[in-house]
């Protein structure tokens, strides 16, 4: 360890496909890491979280990055997304009172559909019901003065729906006309949004809204195009938007510009990137 870092506590909620590589990240550093598995703990439940931290001793600060698996009904999901996130982060609080505390949202939560850049003083106006809740769970951390970061989608080794859909030939282009560009993807790699994480915890002094993505938002024309190019195949199709993707559907490029202007920077500013290294592969 760094003779001139001083070790903290820190609680990751969520030790899985980003906590666990968070966990990793913050003990490279020096720190102690107290992972919160589903095995050993229930995030949602206050009698869980409340055994768990006696004995824990003093947490400077906490990353909320538990996921929902609900996949039932629209309903069954927003119940699921209220429990782990809303209920989650007020029973880790209330357990452990830490200095610091960030939540793991997701940048689905801007639903501009007019193709526009957005940044974290864009308005976001979700019109899923879980993006809905996802608002409520920022606005209360937020409110508590602590911090949110927005991921895009994840992506990394073992997991990549985008080229798991090529390879199967099921892609398609968003559009009503041959031609179309196509909605804007927004991606991070498992790896960055984990350094991200661990940036805001350690080395940014002030709490507030994050952006963490690449820096590369790429349109779906383009996207498949570069695809083509790497790794052969066909170009999908246009067709249609779909109204009823589990996320709601929209049409943005998210800004990392905040966060990079603070010092953070993504070991893989695009997709591509990432896939010439060999750090992406499909499920």
């Amino acid at each position: 360890m760094n003779a001139n870092l001083k070790q903290k506590h820190y609680l990751v909620a969520g030790a899985g496909f980003v906590g666990g590589v968070l966990v990793e990240q913050l003990r490279d550093a020096g720190h102690r890491v107290t992972p919160v598995t589903r095995s050993e703990c229930d995030i949602t439940d206050w009698d869980s979280v409340s055994e768990f931290a006696d004995g824990k001793g003093e947490v400077d600060g906490i990353v909320h990055c538990a996921s929902s698996t609900s996949r039932g009904s629209a309903t069954d999901r927003e119940e699921a997304y209220r429990a782990i996130y809303l209920e989650g982060c007020r029973n880790l609080l209330a357990a452990f009172e830490p200095g610091m505390f960030i939540f793991t949202s997701s940048t689905s939560v801007y639903g501009q559909t007019d193709g526009s850049i957005v940044d974290e003083e864009s308005p976001a106006v979700p019109d899923s019901g879980t993006g809905k809740v996802l608002r409520e769970v920022e606005e209360d951390i937020l409110a508590a003065g602590f911090s949110v970061a927005r991921l895009a989608g994840i992506y990394g080794p073992g997991r990549s729906f985008l080229l798991k859909k090529f390879q199967a030939g099921e892609s398609v282009i968003d559009g009503m006309e041959d031609g179309a560009e196509g909605r804007w993807i927004n991606q991070v790699h498992r790896d960055d949004a984990a350094s991200a994480l661990a940036f805001l915890l350690t080395q940014n002094p002030e709490n507030g809204l994050f952006n963490a993505c690449d820096s590369k938002p790429m349109r779906q024309r383009e996207f498949f195009q570069a695809m083509v190019t790497h790794l052969g195949g066909a170009m999908p199709p246009v067709a249609p938007p779909d109204p009823n993707r589990k996320r709601g559907w929209s049409d943005k490029a998210v800004s990392n510009a905040k966060l990079r202007a603070l010092g953070w920077q993504p070991k893989f500013p695009s997709y591509f990137d990432a896939l010439n290294a060999g750090a992406v592969s499909a499920d």
